[in-house]
């Protein structure tokens, strides 16, 4: 499983509408960072991104673990909403 996937199905199982959700790759400035787009809807933002922002840290860990295991690189998720 890829990192967009990963991120993708970590996104689908927190949200209640699972239609709205959007994950892309987009390519960074450097070549040893990987940007990941998250779009999620509006009622949803606040699942994923958590109190404190505690949800979407624990995501950006999981997935920079899985990039350790494979191709070693940075990883930044950006979430917003429709």
């Amino acid at each position: 499983m890829d990192l967009v996937e990963l991120t993708e199905f970590i996104i689908k199982s927190i949200v209640n509408d699972e239609e709205a959700v959007s994950v892309k790759e987009f390519d960074s400035e450097d070549e040893n960072t990987m940007v990941i787009q998250v779009v999620v809807a509006e009622d949803d933002m606040g699942r994923v991104i958590g109190k404190n922002g505690k949800c979407a840290n624990a995501i950006r860990t999981l997935v920079q673990a899985s990039s350790a295991l494979k191709d070693n690189k940075y990883i930044k998720i950006n979430i917003d909403k429709f």
